[in-house]
């Protein structure tokens, strides 16, 4: 197993921690407390500095896809989820049902909503892109400040839109 490297990005919604390897990022949380800084192997690496690069980019409305590789340890049925969620276009959003039927099963809603919760890779797996059949904001791990600004700043660049919610 690669050693795990850990790096901070400061980002406009707050300090986001970056988690990886020489081969992937494993983690991108955001930060709202110093006891969540984690002091790993010292260094970037290479992955690492491009996922940094690739969010600056993103920020700035220069970026819509992110192309680095990204390893999450989870379940077949989480792995299947957190695939699809790579699907959803930037600008675009889908409900926890519109997920679920991707997945194949109405039925896997609640599932497919608490597997959406633990994905450990935000922004690059966009999980805030995912939202109430009532296109209401709902739970984001990150606070719903975050998603709000997340869409809202993917909207804007993607159709010239201020606001969505």
């Amino acid at each position: 197993m690669s050693e795990l490297h850990y790096t901070y990005y400061e980002s406009p919604v707050g300090m986001l921690k970056i988690g990886g390897t020489d081969s992937y990022i494993c983690e991108l949380t955001f930060v709202d407390n110093p006891d969540q800084l984690t002091h790993g192997e010292p260094g970037i690496t290479e992955v690492m500095h491009q996922c940094t690069e690739q969010l600056i980019e993103y920020f700035h409305g220069k970026r819509r896809n992110f192309d680095i590789p990204v390893h999450q340890n989870g379940t077949e049925f989480q792995l299947r989820v957190w695939s699809e969620l790579m699907e959803i276009a930037y600008g675009k959003t889908i409900s926890y049902m519109d997920l679920a039927k991707r997945l194949g099963d109405p039925k896997v809603i609640r599932a497919a909503a608490s597997t959406n919760g633990k994905n450990n890779i935000a922004i690059i797996v966009p999980c805030h892109r995912v939202i109430g059949s009532d296109s209401s904001l709902v739970g984001y791990a990150g606070g719903k400040w975050r998603k709000k600004w997340l869409l809202g700043h993917e909207f804007k660049i993607a159709h010239g839109v201020q606001t969505l919610f």
